[in-house]
């Protein structure tokens, strides 16, 4: 096995890694934002949940969509930026309204 095939496997291993903490520690803050907004029923903090939401998933997407469906890695990555943009207008949104 070459050197660069090594290299390529660990950063792909790293990167494994570093969207699962993403997705389990987005997941934890987009549960917390839910679990204010059932207790308050305030709308902003209903929509920061969403739009937290928005974020993790379109975080996790390009590698998921890549690896798993065979989508091309350039409209994964489009599709990933789209959804965190989205979420980000809607947290911006939900920030903005309260």
């Amino acid at each position: 096995m070459s050197p660069h095939h090594t290299g390529a496997t660990e950063l792909a291993l790293a990167l494994a890694v570093v969207k699962t903490l993403v997705l389990v520690v987005g997941s934890v803050i987009t549960y917390f934002a839910f679990k204010a907004y059932r207790r308050t029923r305030q709308r902003a903090l209903g929509m920061l949940a969403l739009g937290f939401g928005l974020v993790t998933l379109g975080l996790v997407l390009a590698g998921m969509l890549y690896e798993l469906l065979n989508v091309q890695l350039a409209l994964g990555i489009l599709l990933e930026s789209l959804l965190v943009l989205a979420g980000f207008v809607v947290i911006a949104y939900s920030l903005y309204v309260q």
